[in-house]
C-alpha cells in the first residue's frame, strides 16, 4: 500500500513549536520529495481555555512555512487547552479535512526517508510502539495491569481479550496495547478525532475506580489512544516495522537526546535541513536550535555516549546531560 496520497498533521503554536515545526517541514521537504499530500500545521486559536495568545507570533517563521508548502489550520479548543496542551492533538483531527488519510506526528520529529515508501492500511489505524511502560504503575495492593486496562475496554464496550500479546507474560505492561503518541494514523480524521475525543474526556471526567491513584497528566492521550485504534480495528502489528521510527522518522522529542543517542543519519538530516540561510536566519533566534545546531554544543553532547551501548532508561541519559551543563530544553 505504499505510494497512497495522505494528509499530515502537526501541531504550530508560540514558543519551541514554532521552530520544530519549521524543521519539520524543511526535512519533510527534503528527504521526501515525492510526498503527494498536504502538510497541516494545526495552530490552536485564543479562547478561554488559554491564558495567552497560543499562535505562532514570529511573521518570519509563518513566511518560513509557507515557503516549505506548509498550510496553518486554524482550530479551536474547546476541551483542553492550556491545562492539558497534548489534547491539541485529539481537537485539531476534526479540522482536517474529512475521509482522507492522515497520519499525525508529533512536532519534534525528524522525516528522514520517503514517506511515500511506507507501507500504511490507514482502515488499520496504529501508532509509535517506540515507548516505555509509563502507564499504569500499578500499586503494590492492585488493582494491577490487567483490571486497569480491562477497565477502560469495559467502559467503551471494547474486546479486550483481542487486544492483548498473548507472548507477553501476566501483568507485563507490554501484555497490553500501548502505544506513544508521537505518530498515529487512520482513515478519516474526523470520525478518528471525536472518538479520541469521547475516550479522553470520559477518562478524565468519569475515572473508573480501577484507575483511582494513576496519574493521567500527561498520560491521558496514551491512555486513550490504544482504546480508539482497538475500536477502528487497528492494533500493534498493522504496520510493518523499520519505516517510522527507523529509516523513515525519527521522534527525537529535544535537541540534546538527538545528539545523544540518535544515528549520524538523523544528525546529518538535522543539519542539513537547518543549514540553508534563509531558514537559520528564523531558527537561529530560538536558543536550544542555536546552541545545539549552529554553536555546535549537540556534538559535544555525542561525545558523551557510545550509540552502541547507552543507559537503558531515557532519564538516565537525560541526567547526564544535565550534569555535564549541555540540557537545552
Amino acid at each position: 500500500m505504499a505510494g497512497q496520497s495522505f494528509n499530515i498533521l502537526i501541531i504550530g503554536q508560540s514558543g519551541r513549536l514554532t521552530y520544530e515545526a519549521l524543521i519539520f517541514a524543511a526535512s519533510l521537504r527534503a528527504r521526501s520529495p515525492n510526498f503527494a499530500g498536504r502538510l497541516f500545521v494545526a495552530e490552536p486559536q485564543p479562547g478561554p481555555l488559554w491564558s495567552r495568545d497560543p499562535r505562532i507570533k514570529d511573521a518570519e517563521a509563518r513566511a518560513a512555512l509557507a515557503r516549505l508548502e506548509a498550510e496553518i489550520l486554524p482550530f479551536d479548543t474547546k476541551l483542553f487547552g492550556e491545562s492539558y496542551p497534548y489534547g491539541n492533538k485529539i481537537e485539531a483531527l476534526e479540522a482536517l479535512p474529512p475521509d482522507q488519510p492522515f497520519v499525525f506526528f508529533d512536532t519534534d520529529t525528524l522525516i528522514t526517508g520517503a514517506l511515500d515508501t511506507v507501507p500504511f492500511d490507514f482502515a488499520r489505524p496504529s501508532a509509535s510502539l517506540r515507548r516505555e511502560g509509563t502507564w499504569p504503575k500499578p500499586t503494590l495492593y492492585g488493582p494491577g495491569y490487567a483490571a486497569i486496562w480491562r477497565s477502560l475496554y469495559d467502559r467503551f464496550g471494547l474486546d479486550y481479550a483481542s487486544s492483548l500479546d498473548e507472548r507477553q507474560p501476566q501483568e507485563y505492561w507490554q501484555r497490553h496495547l500501548y502505544f506513544n503518541a508521537g505518530f498515529f494514523y487512520g482513515q478519516d480524521p474526523q470520525a478518528f478525532g471525536a472518538r479520541f475525543a469521547e475516550y479522553a474526556c470520559s477518562i478524565r471526567d468519569d475515572t473508573p475506580p480501577e484507575l483511582i491513584g494513576q496519574s493521567l497528566d500527561p498520560w491521558l492521550d496514551q491512555v486513550a489512544l490504544p482504546l480508539v485504534i482497538h475500536s477502528f480495528g487497528g492494533g500493534r502489528d498493522t504496520l510493518a516495522p523499520g519505516f517510522l521510527d527507523g529509516t523513515v522518522s525519527c521522534h527525537y522529542r529535544t535537541f540534546p537526546m538527538l545528539y545523544a543517542r540518535e544515528s549520524d543519519e538523523v544528525v546529518a538530516t538535522l543539519e542539513e535541513v537547518t543549514a540553508p540561510n534563509w531558514l537559520k536566519k528564523v531558527l537561529k533566534t530560538y536558543e536550544p536550535i542555536k546552541r545545539m545546531v549552529y554553536q555546535a554544543k549537540g556534538h559535544k553532547v555525542r561525545a558523551l555516549f557510545d550509540r552502541a551501548a547507552l543507559p537503558r532508561r531515557e532519564q538516565a541519559i537525560r541526567n547526564k546531560i544535565k550534569s555535564e551543563g549541555l540540557w537545552v530544553r
